[in-house]
């Protein structure tokens, strides 16, 4: 219930700006930022932001992920990608969705996310759980996951099993960075007739900001760069 009334407190809050999205992003090209998390997605949307791009709630995209995304259900999902025009982050960054967007809003943009190596981006990812859910900063175990308080109780269990591990070893990093290279590979495949949907952005290589700006069609900016957000 606690869950249930933060989350209508946070719509009633948010309300009047994702009316102004709806508006803003009424026949804009969909944009889809679909790297898995902890590769920048978050420096990703405060960019698109900046640049005055209507950004979908990201509060309202995980009560889809945590709801209907493990069902199967993406209609939900698909009906929620008209109240902006940008979407990054579960379930956006989850396998698989990414081919239901592409049905859904054909000539869409995707923005693939990925770090230097499988090695780093499960490094990343392991030192931001065991900080903010682990004790004492220690790896989290299954039962920190269950009882950690993010959006709901379970939601954290539920985002680091679908990598698929056990929970005796819930960042077992062989089945993790697996998961991290098909999901990449996944994408890659799936565009490689349309090279011009999808940019693989690495944002810590030279350049990677005007190569993002090219592929949306903005003015080059030599001295831009992407904000660095929640750095891990």
């Amino acid at each position: 219930m606690r869950d249930e009334l933060r989350f209508l407190a946070h719509r009633l809050r948010v309300g009047p700006k994702m009316l102004r999205n709806r508006w803003r992003a009424r026949d804009r090209r969909k944009i889809f930022v679909i790297g898995r998390n902890k590769t920048g997605t978050t420096s990703v949307r405060r960019t698109f932001e900046g640049l005055g791009f209507p950004v979908g709630d990201q509060r309202m995209a995980e009560r889809l992920y945590d709801r209907d995304y493990f069902e199967g259900r993406f209609e939900a999902i698909v009906d929620y990608c008209h109240s902006a025009q940008v979407f990054q982050d579960v379930p956006f960054s989850c396998p698989g969705t990414f081919r239901h967007l592409d049905v859904a809003f054909p000539g869409s943009l995707f923005i693939l996310t990925v770090r230097d190596s499988p090695e780093q981006w499960h490094q990343s990812l392991v030192h931001f759980h065991s900080r903010k859910f682990g004790r004492s900063g220690q790896v989290p175990t299954a039962d920190d996951l269950r009882r950690a308080r993010y959006s709901r109780t379970g939601f954290v269990y539920n985002t680091v099993r679908l990598h698929g591990t056990p929970d005796h070893d819930p960042y077992n990093p062989e089945i993790m960075m697996a998961h991290y290279r098909r999901h990449n590979r996944d994408v890659t495949e799936y565009f490689r007739e349309r090279p011009e949907d999808l940019l693989v952005l690495n944002l810590a290589e030279p350049g990677a900001y005007q190569r993002f700006l090219a592929f949306l069609g903005l003015p080059d900016d030599p001295a831009g760069d992407f904000p660095w957000e929640n750095r891990s």
